[in-house]
């Protein structure tokens, strides 16, 4: 358990960058079948002033990404990935988290998220954190065609709203 300790130690957030595309093509490539393409996150980072995108950091290495985006009170998940060396650590829930607290921060009230009806882990992640089915996209996506469930949870608070310390919102 130090080895997972240590880890999650060292982690570190910040805001993705331009510079951070080459990173984040890897990490897409290895997590989706359908991945986005650089050009696609290069708008998102330069013209759609309702994205929101986190780097999660090991030693500086970028390990993973998560996108969102705020709109009036509500945040949608666009995407969430971690590289392939590093799952099995907990650490898309840590990142999942980390969003959560960040659109909480920004007055986000609740948050949504569509995901594949074969996608079981990432189904019981979201779950744990708090999401519950609310439908169902027919077909969604464009590979396979596959349905995609829409989950929904309310999001807690900030505690710049609630006056409280610092600590986490969960």
């Amino acid at each position: 358990m130090e080895g997972a300790a240590k880890l999650e130690q060292d982690i570190k957030f910040r805001n993705m960058t331009l510079a951070d595309l080459p990173d984040v093509m890897v990490i897409e490539h290895e997590s989706f079948t359908l991945p986005w393409s650089e050009e696609a996150f290069r708008n998102e980072l330069t013209h759609n002033h309702f994205a929101r995108y986190q780097i999660m950091e090991y030693h500086g290495e970028p390990i993973a990404y998560a996108g969102m985006w705020t709109i009036l009170d509500e945040a949608h998940v666009t995407n969430i990935a971690v590289r392939t060396a590093y799952r099995g650590r907990h650490l898309g829930e840590k990142l999942l988290r980390r969003m959560m607290e960040w659109a909480a921060e920004l007055g986000m009230v609740r948050m949504t998220l569509e995901v594949r009806v074969s996608n079981t882990v990432a189904r019981a992640l979201y779950e744990k954190m708090g999401f519950a089915p609310a439908g169902v996209r027919k077909g969604y996506y464009s590979d396979n065609h596959e349905d995609a469930i829409i989950m929904w949870c309310e999001l807690p608070r900030s505690q710049s709203e609630t006056g409280e310390g610092s600590e986490s919102l969960w």
